[in-house]
């Protein structure tokens, strides 16, 4: 499948490798650290490590893939080993045991990025309705409780999208949907996608805004390095997708559904953006303060309102204290939720890294999994 024509062959397996040397890198640098540490540092590094040990999560940005969803999205053999070496498709034993080591109580299900999306026709419309109807019938019916899942839909059409929507949560007690960035040249302000939008809210259920690659054509003009030196694993993933294109476009996505109205025609409507908020914390000020003038007369609320409204955020794969405190400095806690982005990000790790954050215990459990218990109607 030519997602964004040729840039996309290598996908995950350049995140990995290049991750995997940059991982490698910050070993290195650890070597030049003082090797002793005394006995005071370290009590009170073991008393850190040990906080919170009986907080309960609920991960709200974790992947799964099958056979069928790798046939349709990898391109090659290589790429294809790649996912099934992450346990990206296993949502059995193998997972449950990682959640519990991690101490995770419940994990909300995706689909690997894009889904469906890109496939046309009513076999986008079966293809989605199979996905939806297997984590249904397989994983959330074996492991009670543990398993709750976004909606897969299939984008190219926004009614048969909608209607999907609606029976996968009426039906199979799904509590949102997941879609990923770019469908076709368009992003969900498209007045093609208010269909979507309406029944969302009409459901009371958030959509979640998952970053997916560029058309070729923004690719050509945002991406494309022509210097031999650069390989197309880090060109065509890292660059366009998760060391930076994704961010951007994730946000720019944000800002375009507030600026063409679409929370003002569906004010009650819910949005999730994963990744401590998509570079929004860092641009915040800039934003409210650049973009508040412009947007009074054409707007129901202040720009910045919106944020505070109709928008969620999540830790995902940004383990990092000092990005949740800059969120959390414009963001209410109320609206922050923890996230793993497993398996392309580790679980304990994830939790390990929240039982020693620096919050009061309110906040924490709150993060944690009871502003999921609200925004979902789940209970761990």
């Amino acid at each position: 499948m030519k997602l964004i024509g040729k840039p996309v062959n290598s996908l995950a397996m350049g995140r990995r490798s290049f991750l995997r040397g940059a991982a490698a890198l910050g070993v290195g640098a650890g070597l030049s650290a003082p090797a002793i540490v005394s006995r005071a540092a370290a009590a009170e590094t073991a008393d850190i490590a040990l906080r919170d040990q009986d907080l309960a999560f609920i991960a709200t940005e974790e992947t799964y893939t099958t056979d069928e969803l790798m046939a349709l999205n990898t391109i090659n053999d290589d790429h294809r080993e790649y996912l099934e070496g992450t346990g990206l498709a296993e949502i059995g034993p193998r997972r449950i045991a990682a959640m519990n080591a991690a101490g995770i109580n419940v994990q909300i299900l995706s689909a690997h990025t894009p889904g469906v999306q890109d496939l046309p026709g009513q076999e986008g419309i079966d293809f989605a309705v199979r996905l939806n109807k297997m984590i249904a019938d397989g994983p959330m019916a074996a492991y009670p409780g543990r398993f709750q899942a976004y909606a897969t839909l299939p984008l190219q059409d926004p009614e048969a999208s909608a209607e999907e929507l609606e029976r996968a949560v009426r039906e199979d007690g799904f509590v949102g949907a997941m879609t990923n960035g770019f469908v076709g040249s368009k992003f969900l302000d498209h007045p093609d996608f208010e269909p979507v939008l309406a029944r969302a809210e009409a459901l009371g259920v958030p959509i979640y805004l998952h970053p997916g690659f560029p058309p070729q054509e923004v690719f050509d003009i945002y991406y494309r390095i022509n210097r031999p030196e650069y390989n197309e694993e880090y060109q065509d993933y890292i660059f366009s997708g998760s060391g930076y294109g994704w961010h951007q476009e994730v946000l720019t996505q944000c800002l375009r559904l507030i600026m063409t109205g679409a929370f003002d025609r569906f004010p009650k409507l819910q949005m999730i953006v994963g990744h401590m908020g998509e570079g929004l914390p860092f641009y915040y000020q800039r934003i409210v303060g650049d973009m508040g003038d412009v947007t009074e007369d054409s707007l129901n609320k202040p720009i910045g309102q919106y944020f505070s409204d109709n928008f969620w955020y999540t830790t995902s794969a940004f383990f990092q204290d000092e990005l949740l405190h800059l969120l959390l400095r414009y963001i209410s806690v109320d609206r922050v939720m923890f996230a793993i982005d497993y398996p392309f990000a580790d679980m304990k790790a994830g939790t390990d890294w929240f039982r020693a954050v620096d919050l009061p215990r309110e906040a924490k459990e709150k993060i944690a999994y009871r502003n999921a218990e609200k925004l979902f109607g789940i209970k761990v």
